[in-house]
Order: C-alpha cells, then structure tokens, then sequence
C-alpha cells in the first residue's frame, strides 16, 4: 500500500509524455501554419517521431539495460525537458523534427523503464494493476492532454505548450528524485534473442495485424484536425469538443476491449472491433460535411478503435508464453513503425488526392487488419491441433515402448 502512490505518480508522469507524444495530431493544421510548411509536410512529424520510438528504444534500452532505473528515469526525463524546450526556442521545421526525434527516444526510455519499476513496486500479485495503471496514465493523455492542447494552442502560442511540458518535465524529475527507490537495472536481452520470435510465420502474421490496424488508424487520425475543420467546417470550440469526445470513448474502447477477451474470446472482439472501426471510417467519409453527425461517428470510430488494443496484446503473448515481454517489446516497436507508415501514407494521400480520402484510405489500412487476423486465427488453430497430434503420437509411443 505504500508504494501506491508512487506508482499513481509515475502515471501521471506517463500522461505527461504521453501528452508529447499525441499532441501533435492535435494542433497540426497551426503547427503547419506558423512554421510555413503544407499539412502533410507538417504530418512527417509523426512519422519522425514514430520511427525514431521504434528503432531507439530497443537500442537504448539494451546499450542501459544494466543501470539503476531510478538513474535512468531521471535521464530520461532530463532529455525530455531538453528536447520540449528546444520544440519552444529553437525556430524552423528542422529544428521541430530534431526535437521530435528527442522526444520520442526520451519518451520510450522512460515509459519501459516506468513500467519496469512500477511492476517492481507493487506486490506480487498486485504487478499487473501497477502496469495497467501506468498504460491508463500514458493513454490518458489522449482522453485530455489533447483536446487541452487544442483549447491552449488556439488562445496562445502552440510553442508554449511544449514549454509548459518542459516546465513540467523538471518537476517530475525533482519528484522521482526523492521518491523512487533505487532499483537494480538487469541482464540485457540480446537482439537475436528478440528477432528470434520473427522466424515463426504465426508470430509474424500476427504482428501484421498490429501494423495494418494501426496504420489504417494513423492514416485518418494524423489528420484529423484539419479534416475537421476545412472538410467538416467545425469551429475551433467544435474540433475541441470532438478531440474530448474522442479520448473519452477511446478508453472506454480499451475497457470493453478487456472485458470482450474474457467474456467473448479474442478471435470474435478483435476481428469484430476491427469490422466496426473500418465501418465507422467510411460512415465519416460519406457523413464528412455534416457537423452534427462527427461527435458520435468520431467516438464509435475511437471505441472500436481502442478496444483493440487489450485483446491484440494478449493474443500476442498467448503466442509466445514464454516470452511475453520480447512480444510486448516488438509489438510496440510495429505498433510506431505503423504510426510512422500510416502519417507518412496520409501525408501523401493529401497532397496527391484530398483530405476527405484519408478515412476511406485508412478503413481499408483497418479492414486488411481484420483479414489478417482471420488468417493468423486459423493458423493458430491448425498449428495448436498439429501440436496436440504430435503430444498424442509421443504419448503413444512411450505407452507402447
């Protein structure tokens, strides 16, 4: 009990990067603007960030494996406060990218640091609670520091916004400082132990879920922004509304994502919440200029969305018992790959096309997802019945032996 509280503080830590990390989706058409580039340049952004999270943190977490966590927290944060000052001083869309790429490799050090710690903190059987109140700290920041941002960046500078992270950043480095335990690092996981996962077909199959889910997913949220207020026509006080709205049913996707796993098995909620978020996708393309329809369509599009996300991890680590936190690690290393892809793809769908394209581009990214899923559901299946064949015929044997 007493260390709860330091696992609450170390997710509202999360929430804090967290709010770095998505804010960009949501003032982008301003970010564009004042720094004198197109929407879709603007979108690279998240491209940039997504890939430097995929590839960095893998890298940095092995070279850090063995430091004291508490250390590397406070590194971590230390670079934070850098990279989200240099996003507030330092002019040009150059200097925005680097800081980008800064943020990213602070953000995914402390996160995976944060979550190690924090299942260290807590008692044995309390370790899945300390995680999942972290991930509802970082997911958050979705539901609120977003639409925030938006409401700050259309009353003020968007660059104060990123000093006020920064700010924060400090704050947060002075709490853990005197309040986390010093905490032992551990041996490093070598790569090829890693990429070892990625020889079996069913595993990699699987991961092409995430990648087209979420790709489909970034494609038309990247954007989303501008695509309501130039092809919606939403004021300012709207496209707020709607970004709150948004995070709202989005953890509450992730919480009926949980309880479908359990109650109605992974195959029927994943498949069946990637079929209504493609669904709700192209409801929004053919309702796009009607205002009053983009609130609900936005949180069904978020709920089915979201609620993805509990069941395609734990059908991940089903795959590979044994090495749960490898899979984790490489889902979220495609998960940013996907993040990175799906900006990059809406980048280009509206420069080529148009912004109203980039919800239908995206519900096809999300019904590929539901295909591959479907495959990678009887693949499983056929390889558990070779498995259990092969059990029998070893039994015989040994019976008949």
């Amino acid at each position: 009990m007493s260390n709860a509280w330091k696992i609450y503080m170390l997710a509202v830590v999360s929430f804090l990067v967290g709010t770095s990390e998505y804010i960009i989706a949501g003032i982008l058409d301003k970010v564009a603007i004042d720094i004198g580039v197109s929407v879709s340049a603007a979108g690279q952004l998240i491209t940039v960030f997504s890939l430097a999270y995929a590839f960095g943190t893998p890298i940095l977490m092995a070279l850090t494996a063995r430091m004291e966590r508490r250390k590397l927290l406070l590194y971590a944060l230390g670079l934070f406060a850098i990279g989200n000052g240099a996003a507030l001083a330092l002019p040009g869309f150059e200097y925005l990218i680097a800081s980008r790429i800064v943020l990213a490799i602070s953000t995914g050090v402390f996160v995976v640091t944060a979550l190690t710690v924090a299942s260290k903190l807590a008692a044995p059987e309390k370790q899945g609670s300390a995680i999942a109140t972290l991930v509802m700290g970082f997911s958050t920041s979705l539901i609120v520091g977003v639409p925030i941002g938006r409401v700050v960046a259309s009353m003020y500078d968007w660059k104060l916004i990123f000093g006020g992270i920064g700010l924060l950043g400090i704050v947060a480095m002075v709490a853990i400082a005197f309040t986390i335990p010093r905490t032992d690092g551990e041996e490093p996981v070598p790569l090829r132990d890693q990429l070892a996962l990625l020889k079996q077909p069913n595993i990699i199959i699987a991961l092409l879920v995430t990648f087209f889910w979420i790709g489909g997913y970034a494609i038309a949220y990247t954007y989303i922004s501008p695509f309501l207020l130039t092809v919606t026509g939403m004021s300012e006080q709207g496209v707020s509304a709607s970004l709150f709205a948004f995070g709202i049913a989005s953890l509450l996707g992730s919480k009926l994502g949980g309880f479908g796993t359990d109650k109605w098995g992974v195959p029927r909620t994943l498949i069946g919440g990637m079929l209504l978020h493609a669904a709700a996708l192209v409801v929004l393309s053919l309702c796009a200029k009607s205002p009053a329809a983009m609130i609900p369509l936005l949180m069904i599009w978020a709920f089915s969305a979201w609620s993805s996300g509990p069941t395609q991890q734990y059908y991940l680590i089903t795959l590979a018992p044994a090495a749960s936190g490898i899979m984790l690690s490489l889902n979220t290393s495609v998960l940013q790959l996907a993040m990175a892809a799906g900006a990059g793809i809406g980048g280009v769908v509206v420069e080529q096309s148009s912004l109203s394209s980039i919800t239908w581009i995206g519900a096809a990214g999300v019904a590929v997802a539901a295909g591959t899923a479907a495959v990678s559901f009887r693949l499983s299946r056929s390889r558990s019945q070779s498995d259990i064949h092969a059990a029998e015929r070893r039994r015989l044997r040994k019976a008949s032996a």
